[in-house]
């Protein structure tokens, strides 16, 4: 018997509705299951453990989380696309109820999405060190907060200096995000499975304005200046403060997210275009 978790956005009244009725139908098919909102970490974090697949019924938001609190545990994910673009979906809400049985009894193929780790240190002079670990599928920003005034984020790559950004932000992409944040700033596509991950600054202002690819043993570390406020923010989902001196290290993650798959494995060049398409 598979143990299936059913995850669904909290905000969407279908996606509710769909996860409650897939929740219905999972024994039939020989499941045990467990349903949970996106929103809801304690528990996902607490049914998790032995979970053999976790649907999530959303749109590329509930992906993120969902990826974020099931990549230590290796579980696939199948996405249900309850929202516009969804990107990182298999199914739409009418497909899943005919393929589910499919999936379920083995049929498919893994996905496999490199990751990032992302290490945030503060050690402000006569204040409390702080240390938090974070793991991103899509990116990590470091950036201005909500005073429009440029950033200095002096950033290294294993230790050799790169440049000292002035910018609105400096983008940490891994493949998967590629076509997220840092496209929209000008940023190159990568191909879905690749290691490789990105640095893309956003509005750079009298400092290097590319793009760079790196391999996936770099690690980078950028470290803020600013005389006013700005935040490190995990998948545009997760926002820390960041004050004048906090450090933020960007390397791959341990963790991969992992996707079932049943359409043909190079359906992303045959979709690309029509899902980046501007539609009028």
């Amino acid at each position: 018997m598979k143990r299936v978790g059913v995850i669904y956005h909290p905000k969407i009244p279908a996606a509710k509705a769909l996860s409650e009725r897939l929740a219905e139908l999972l024994p039939t098919m020989k499941a045990n299951v467990w349903l949970c909102s996106s929103w809801d970490e304690e528990q996902m974090k607490a049914d998790c453990q032995g979970t053999d697949l976790a649907l999530s019924v959303g749109g590329d938001g509930t992906i993120l989380r969902l990826a974020r609190m099931v990549a230590a545990w290796g579980i696939p994910i199948v996405g249900v696309n309850m929202g516009h673009l969804g990107f990182m979906t298999e199914f739409s809400a009418g497909e899943v109820l005919e393929k589910l049985p499919a999936v379920l009894s083995g049929e498919g193929w893994v996905d496999q999405r490199s990751m990032l780790q992302v290490e945030f240190l503060s050690e402000p002079k006569g204040g409390d060190r702080k240390e938090s670990t974070f793991h991103a599928l899509n990116d990590a920003l470091v950036g201005r907060g909500s005073v429009p005034r440029i950033i200095n984020v002096m950033t290294t790559v294993n230790g050799a200096p790169l440049s000292n950004y002035r910018v609105d932000g400096v983008i940490v992409s891994t493949a998967t995000g590629s076509t997220g944040y840092s496209l929209a700033a000008g940023g190159p596509i990568l191909y879905p499975q690749a290691e490789d991950f990105l640095i893309k600054p956003v509005s750079a202002h009298l400092s290097l304005p590319y793009a760079l690819v790196l391999p996936p043993t770099s690690v980078v570390q950028m470290v803020v200046h600013t005389n006013h406020e700005a935040v490190l923010s995990i998948d545009g989902q997760m926002n820390v403060p960041l004050r004048d001196g906090d450090t933020v290290t960007a390397r791959r993650s341990p963790h991969h997210a992992r996707f079932l798959r049943t359409s043909p494995r190079d359906l992303f060049y045959a979709a690309l275009e029509r899902r980046l398409k501007v539609r009028e």
